[in-house]
């Protein structure tokens, strides 16, 4: 049997996008959905927010770096991609697990005056 390695999420950006480059010039764009999970306290249903990691490569992150602001919401589709490496400051190991987009749909309207993110 063949793994599957898809996800699927909605929710809203927690802060606008972050655009780097890589040393070979390669645009890179990062940002967090809160994705909320409902739980149940006593009688009651509670959403509790889930903060997901989120990157983007390429020409289509560029693009995007134009209109994706803090509180949007958005349909993100990718695979999780996990990442390791030691801490400069402290020289512990680290890792976090994030979602490698693939594909983004905007669930709230794009705004046509936005500014690419710097």
């Amino acid at each position: 049997m063949k793994n599957i390695n898809k996800v699927i999420i909605t929710g809203n950006l927690t802060h606008d996008p972050e655009q780097q480059s890589t040393p070979q010039g390669n645009i890179v764009l990062k940002f967090s959905v809160a994705v909320n999970d409902s739980v149940k306290q006593g009688d009651e249903w509670v959403d509790r927010p889930n903060y997901v990691d989120c990157v983007m490569f390429g020409k289509g992150a560029r693009a995007l770096s134009a209109h994706l602001r803090k509180g949007m919401k958005v349909a993100v589709e990718g695979k999780l991609r996990w990442s390791s490496w030691q801490d400069k400051q402290t020289g512990q190991n680290r890792s976090k697990l994030e979602v490698a987009v693939g594909e983004i749909e905007f669930m709230t309207p794009r705004d046509p005056q936005a500014q690419p993110v710097q």
